[in-house]
Formats: C-alpha cells, sequence, structure tokens
C-alpha cells in the first residue's frame, strides 16, 4: 500500500508577502505585474480578497472596484523562487521522493512511515513546520495515488488536510461535477457534458468503448484514475527531465537567400512552439544556431523578462537574434532552442489595457492553428511565407466568425 501527499501551498504568492508583512493578514490582499488603478492583471489574491469577487486574470481596476478596500502588492518573482525552493528543502526533509510539478505544489512518496506514524498526524506536522519555519499555510491531500491525493488536497482550502481512500470514493469523489475532475480542462468540459458525462462518477462508471469512442485512448487513463487506479510513481527527477526544448533543421542546399531562411525559421519556430504546449511550459530564454556552408557555427542567445510560448513570439525573437548573428554568407543549418523554461500555470507576463486584447487574440489564434496541426499534421498551416500569414489571416477570421475549424466542409 503506497501512501502519497500533495502539498498545495494556498495563495502562495500571496501568503509569500504577507510573510514579510503579517500585519496584512486577515484583510483582502492581491498581487499584481502594476499595482496602478488602470494597470497589471490580478496575479493572486488572499481568501479575504476572494470572498469580495476577486480573481486571478481580473484586470486591477475591476478588482478595485469590486473590492474598494483591497491592497494591492506588487509581484516579486524572485522572493517567489526562493520561498519555493525552501518549501521543497523542507518537504524534502521528510523523504527524498519530493517530486514538484509546479512552484507551489509538488508530491511526496511518504510510504515509509507506514506502522510508525499515521498520515495525518504527519500531515499535521509538516504543516506545522511550513507555518513555523516560513509563515505559509499550505493544503494536503492523502491517498494511495497521485491523482487522488491532488483531488483531495482540493477538497479543504486553506489550511486543510484530507485523508481520500479508494473505497471512499462513491461518497467524496463521484458526485463532483466533471469541471473538477484534474485532467479535464476546462475547454473540454462542454464535450463531456454534451455527451452526458456530468460528474467524475459518470465517467468511473461510463463503457470504456463509448468513452474511447467520443474522446479517444487518453481518455481511458482518466476514467481509470476516476476508478482509483493510478500507478504513477512519485518521481524527484520528471522536472529535470527537459531543460531546454528546440528544433533544427539541415537545409537541402546551403542558402543566403533570406526569403527562404525566414521560412525555414518559421517552421522551426512553430515546431517548437508545438513541442512546449504539449509540455505545457512556457520559456524566458532563446537559442539561436547557425551552421555555415564551412562548418563554423554561430549561436546567439537572449533572456527576457515576460514568458513567451508562441509561434509569433518565437519566430519574431529568433529573427531579431539572426539578423545580429548572420555574416551573409551561405548556411546549412538552422537551429532554434528555447530554455529556462518553467510550467504555464506559474508564468506571469505583466499585462496593460492596450495590449491585453491583442494577447488574448493571438492566444486564440494560436490555439486554433495547434488544433488544425495536431489533426491533420505539422506542416498543415506553413507551406512558405505567404502561405503562413494567408492561412493565419484565414484563421482569425473564422475565429471571429465562430466557424468550426475542425469540419470546413460544413460551414462556410
Amino acid at each position: 500500500m503506497r501512501i502519497l501527499f500533495h502539498v498545495d501551498m494556498n495563495s502562495f504568492f500571496a501568503s509569500v508577502e504577507l510573510s514579510f508583512r503579517p500585519e496584512l493578514r486577515g484583510k483582502p490582499v492581491a498581487v499584481a505585474g502594476s499595482v496602478e488603478d488602470r494597470r497589471g492583471i490580478i496575479v493572486t489574491s488572499t481568501y479575504e480578497a476572494r470572498a469580495k469577487g476577486v480573481k486571478t486574470a481580473m484586470p486591477v481596476w475591476q478588482a478595485k472596484k469590486m473590492c474598494p478596500e483591497l491592497i494591492l502588492l506588487k509581484s516579486n518573482f524572485d522572493r517567489y523562487r526562493t520561498a519555493s525552493r525552501n518549501m521543497f528543502e523542507i518537504l524534502r526533509s521528510y523523504t527524498s521522493l519530493v517530486e514538484p510539478v509546479s512552484i507551489d505544489e509538488g508530491y511526496m512518496d511518504v510510504t515509509q512511515y507506514h506502522g510508525q506514524v499515521h498520515p495525518y498526524a504527519l500531515a499535521e506536522q509538516i504543516q506545522e513546520h511550513l507555518l513555523r519555519d516560513m509563515n505559509l499555510p499550505c493544503s494536503i491531500g492523502i491517498a494511495p495515488s497521485k491523482f487522488l491525493a491532488k483531488m483531495a488536497s482540493d477538497m479543504k482550502k486553506p489550511n486543510g488536510i484530507t485523508i481520500l481512500r479508494k473505497r471512499e470514493l462513491p461518497e467524496k469523489l463521484w458526485p463532483l461535477s466533471i469541471h473538477e475532475m484534474q485532467g479535464i480542462g476546462k475547454k473540454t468540459v462542454s464535450k463531456w457534458e454534451k455527451a452526458n458525462i456530468l460528474t467524475i462518477g459518470d465517467l468511473a462508471q461510463a463503457d470504456p468503448l463509448f468513452i474511447a469512442e467520443k474522446f479517444g485512448s487518453t481518455a481511458l487513463k482518466l476514467q481509470k484514475r476516476a476508478q482509483g487506479h493510478d500507478n504513477r510513481p512519485v518521481n524527484p527527477d520528471s522536472i529535470h527531465e527537459f531543460k531546454s526544448i528546440g528544433n533544427s533543421t539541415t537545409l537541402p542546399r546551403d542558402t543566403s537567400n533570406e526569403q527562404k531562411i525566414e521560412t525555414i525559421l518559421k517552421q522551426l519556430a512553430d515546431s517548437v512552439s508545438s513541442r512546449l504546449g504539449k509540455k505545457n511550459v512556457v520559456a524566458y530564454g532563446i537559442q539561436l544556431t547557425i551552421k555555415y556552408h564551412d562548418w563554423k557555427i554561430t549561436n546567439k542567445s537572449e533572456k527576457v523578462s515576460d514568458a513567451f510560448h508562441t509561434t509569433d513570439e518565437i519566430y519574431f525573437r529568433a529573427k531579431a537574434l539572426f539578423k545580429r548573428a548572420w555574416n551573409n554568407k551561405p548556411i546549412r543549418l538552422l537551429g532554434i532552442s528555447t530554455y529556462d523554461l518553467v510550467d504555464k500555470q506559474d508564468a506571469f507576463k505583466q499585462l496593460n489595457l492596450f495590449t491585453q486584447e491583442k494577447d488574448q487574440k493571438d492566444y486564440q489564434i494560436q490555439q486554433a492553428m495547434q488544433t488544425i496541426q495536431d489533426k491533420f499534421g505539422q506542416h498543415a498551416l506553413i507551406k512558405g511565407a505567404n502561405g503562413y500569414e494567408a492561412r493565419r489571416k484565414w484563421i482569425e477570421q473564422r475565429s471571429l466568425r465562430g466557424t468550426s475549424l475542425e469540419k470546413p466542409d460544413q460551414q462556410e
């Protein structure tokens, strides 16, 4: 029998700030990229602020309208990263089997304590340790699998401890709405509901053939987890499985033609963006590699303050690096690599009212392009520079009309 914990820090960024300013405890506090009334968005907020209607990603001006007494603090990501490292060091003082999954949450395998201390008492010790040493609250889920531990940690917040046993699934887990199921994104909830899968119990008890036909083989894994079957180990090394994501290509023939080079850069950027999306990570660094006809290699890189992941963002950064690096000699190979990767949900980009709408539209276009490429292949949208732009405009127009991208023959 395995005993796994999922430790989830409560309102992590806000809690870290309050650990430096304890006089603000119990008050509605939010962390934002910019604290001016008309700039920035809410990164996170305390539960007192949430009770007043303040939500993550809400514009600061709207949050202030919802909660006039809201106390705004500017984000400090160096501080949060330091707190995260210290938090995981505390968890590792209990067991070496700690798997970070984001800046503020991770799994622990504490099976070694079986028969020595009750899991609930051990969870209380960890909570008290984090409060005593770092003044940070957390919720802990206790279960025999990763999925159940994660679901359990969400059941009592803030500062809760929940045990979820397999025999308790029909009572505690299955009545929950399907949108609360870990692994089912917000965008796909409506598809499940249309198939009359309204609760986690509906998924657990559905015909596997029906689930596979409607949602694919990946959905069968979700069904197994809903039934309590999840043998994934706690892997301390999983966070180090990829340090960079990139792609390179050797050209059919050496070239100095800038139009051809730009087309290749766009194809590489699209490939790298797709891989970032599949790993659900974003990057803070980018490197361009050029190998010349004489086999000499030039690398140019830069780190940026705003995380990026879309095709356009990668392409324009790579193109700028290329213009700085290229010596006008024929090129044999081009490569784009991204590094300083973080989980997408941990990344933060400071937006203002002038760029937020554009960023949102670009994100929707990128998601539409990804959907097409997943369905029809990696190069479905890229057949030269002109084709790239034409197809991008086509996607944008269809997105604005709300037209289905999956069945273009049915709607024109």
